[in-house]
């Protein structure tokens, strides 16, 4: 047992084939995280408290808190009762906008738009992608056939989402993993800035379907290049093509969709 999987007895039910059984399996942890800014509580997430540190920078370079790990003075993480603390302590300059913004805050949800108050801002301009990579088909295939590797959550427990960040020739440099979709790449976006690792060098690949909000979070980090082994929404596909960032989706085995690529950085 660790912090991100716990042991839990289950009945196993024989359906194709005969075998039931009481058996141990072990299940992803999915926990409430408190983030707190500056000493003020900020938000609720539901996430695997693994790699906390790595998440708090990616969830404060997402929510446009910080705009390098430098603005961060210190990281707290705390067992609390139910759940986890995770307390960020900023620059003066940046707390004070941190506290700002979570004075206007409308909602709590990992599904990216929180604090947001109206449809105008949702949809927003994203910073245009000025990265560029140069890669092609069989490095997605290498991506795609070696992100196991890098799943020993998923595969140990079957419920857990992975992002990764690649070199243009499809080798996994970084990954991270996380019952949420959205905290498993914010937790990506946290560890390259931690490592000082552009993400303009290379591509992502996520085991999701790929939300708007992946996309966004993904512009907004400087990466050139998403891959989702999922589909993407309508929205998700207007954003990236509108910011310029090379969109590939449902990418398997056999095939992949390339949704967007107006930089034509895919041989």
């Amino acid at each position: 047992m660790n912090d991100a999987t716990t042991q839990l007895l289950v009945d196993r039910l024989g359906l194709g084939a005969p075998g039931d059984a009481a058996i141990e399996r072990c299940i992803a942890v999915e926990a409430p995280v408190s983030v707190e800014v500056g000493g003020i509580a900020y938000a609720v997430m539901m996430a695997t408290p693994a790699n906390l540190e790595d998440y708090a920078v990616g969830f404060a370079l997402g929510e446009g808190l910080i705009a390098a790990p430098a603005d961060i003075r210190r990281i707290d993480v705390q067992p609390i009762e139910n759940g986890w603390a995770l307390r960020l302590w900023l620059t003066a300059e940046r707390n004070a906008a941190a506290l700002e913004r979570a004075r206007t805050r409308v909602s709590e949800s990992s599904c990216g738009l929180c604090g947001i108050a109206n449809v105008e801002e949702v949809l927003r301009p994203l910073p245009p992608v000025t990265a560029r990579i140069m890669t092609d088909r069989t490095a997605i295939a290498a991506a795609l056939a070696a992100i196991e590797e890098h799943q020993p959550l998923g595969r140990a427990t079957g419920a857990a989402h992975a992002a990764a960040f690649c070199s243009p020739a499809g080798a996994i440099r970084l990954a991270r993993e996380d019952v949420g979709r959205h905290n498993a790449l914010d937790k990506l976006i946290g560890a390259l800035a931690r490592a000082g690792i552009d993400a303009g060098d290379g591509f992502i690949l996520l085991s999701a379907r790929c939300s708007y909000e992946l996309v966004e979070k993904t512009v907004r980090a400087g990466c050139p290049m998403l891959v989702t082994i999922s589909a993407p929404t309508s929205l998700a596909a207007a954003r990236a093509a509108a910011a310029g960032l090379t969109l590939v989706a449902l990418a398997r085995p056999d095939a992949a969709l390339v949704i967007a690529d107006r930089q034509g950085m895919i041989a």
